[in-house]
């Protein structure tokens, strides 16, 4: 797995409390990237699912029910 760096500005105080304490940084800036990451990815997931509902909402359920015979039928 190849790695990449990203450099950020912290207050003073919080550097030195971080080292005071011996926390991994890298570790714990990691896991909050992962989260933020999945975080967004489901809201996005849930933004298409609601935008594709809001476009199904235009489709009539006789059209629906005509879609899936004509798929079952071309099996």
């Amino acid at each position: 797995m190849s790695t990449a760096v990203i450099s950020v500005r912290v207050r003073r105080k919080l550097k030195e409390e971080v080292e005071e304490l011996g926390l991994d940084v890298r570790s714990i800036v990691e896991e909050a990237l992962e989260k933020e990451v999945a975080k967004r990815r489901l809201q996005r997931l849930r933004q298409l699912v609601n935008e594709s509902l809001e476009d199904m909402k235009q489709v009539a359920p006789s059209d629906w029910v005509e879609a899936v015979r004509e798929a079952r039928r071309e099996r």
